[in-house]
């Protein structure tokens, strides 16, 4: 994690000094007026690479170095099980099609289409969140 906290610590200066560096040019070149929309952006954008950082940074103080953060880490220091990811799953299609509805519904203003999306939206995060713990529960006794 050492890495990560790096990448977007540089990324989030980067786009600090950028949004000064923005608002000062729109500023010199509009009559005093800041062009405030790009400026804002450059600010969140900071402070979401900002956070990212802050998380990667307070994880990497809690756990073990990884093969990637050392510097005399091999390949094969890194072998063997990563987890256990699904080799097909219908769920992400369907809590991509509830999101686009939430979406309509908050484009248009509709709060019935907004609602419906909203619980469709929580309903498929289960969905795709709970599809490996579905069923029979077996224990070691049986």
């Amino acid at each position: 994690m050492k890495t990560e906290w790096r990448i977007f610590s540089i990324i989030a200066a980067f786009l600090l000094f950028a949004a000064f560096l923005y608002g000062g040019w729109t500023w010199a070149d509009s009559d005093g007026r800041v062009e405030w929309i790009g400026t804002v952006a450059l600010l969140l954008s900071f402070l979401l690479c900002s956070m990212c950082g802050g998380f990667f940074w307070f994880v990497s103080r809690r756990i073990d170095l990884r093969p990637e953060d050392r510097p005399d880490g091999e390949i094969a220091d890194g072998a063997g099980e990563i987890g256990f990811f699904s080799p097909g799953s219908y769920w992400p299609f369907g809590l991509a099609l509830a999101a686009t509805i939430a979406g309509l519904g908050l484009v248009f203003w509709q709060m019935w289409l907004l609602g419906l999306g909203a619980i469709a939206v929580i309903f498929a995060a289960c969905g795709l969140l709970f599809e490996y713990y579905t069923g029979t529960r077996r224990t070691a006794e049986h």
